[in-house]
């Protein structure tokens, strides 16, 4: 069955879908012998199709994997960086960063912290990095002054952002100063920067955000000891059927 190439390298585990179209745009996947081009299709146990030299078999799937991670502040969320900085995948051992296809879903800036998933299930990324799923993620955030009732009330109601007013948001105060508040900011949305640049426009910039859950998968949680800055836990099962849910709900359908 022919399936395009971005999603046959998605599905080996060897890079979410976005990065199999950057491997294929960089020129590192063959078909046939032929530099692959985006939007090809090829059917595995037919067409030859290689990924830096490597020819790509159909049993070549490697294990699922599914991690928590702590980012800490300063660390990208990429699997490689121009600049050399240091990247998520530094935080595992060689084994699984080099050899089992691990990639980040989603982001977090890098001056932020606090709860990443990573997988080698490229399907996963795709559909929960898609712009129509919604997954309920909460952050801790600490801005600077005390934000009033009607600072937070316009947050919650939603603000325009880049022409666009974002979806309603959950807020709540976890602890109130005169030189700086910590909220607790639940949403369903995740813009580029977008709490930042919320936070900017309503006159209390961010000093410090760090997300503490994913839908149901927290750093913080009953079955496990904390998950500390810089360090990472495998999903318990429950955890990965929250995921699995997300996914086969498919683009446009909300699932809390």
């Amino acid at each position: 069955m022919e399936d395009r190439l971005q999603k046959i390298l998605a599905q080996l585990g060897l890079a979410s879908r976005r990065q199999a179209e950057l491997m294929i745009v960089d020129g590192r996947v063959k078909l046939n012998g032929q530099l692959a081009q985006l939007g090809q299709r090829a059917d595995l146990t037919v067409d030859r199709i290689e990924l830096d030299g490597r020819l790509l078999k159909p049993d070549g799937r490697p294990q699922l994997l599914y991690f928590l991670l702590n980012k800490p502040r300063g660390v990208v969320s990429t699997c490689r960086d121009p600049e050399g900085r240091r990247t998520v995948l530094d935080l595992f051992p060689e084994e699984l960063a080099s050899h089992q296809g691990l990639h980040p879903v989603g982001r977090l800036d890098t001056d932020s912290s606090g709860a990443l998933l990573i997988t080698n299930d490229g399907d996963l990324t795709f559909y929960m990095t898609h712009p129509s799923h919604e997954v309920e993620k909460t952050y801790e955030v600490w801005v600077e002054g005390s934000p009033s009732n009607m600072v937070l009330s316009r947050w919650r109601d939603g603000v325009i952002l880049d022409g666009r007013r974002t979806l309603p948001t959950r807020i709540r105060v976890l602890q109130s100063g005169t030189d700086r508040t910590l909220l607790e900011v639940v949403m369903r949305e995740g813009r580029n920067r977008q709490i930042r640049l919320v936070a900017q426009q309503l006159g209390h910039p961010v000093s410090r955000l760090h997300r503490t859950a994913i839908g149901n998968i927290y750093l913080r949680s009953d079955e496990h000891v904390p998950v500390r800055s810089g360090s990472y836990r495998p999903l318990l099962r429950y955890e990965i059927n929250f995921l699995k849910r997300q996914s086969e709900a498919g683009p446009g359908v909300r699932r809390g």
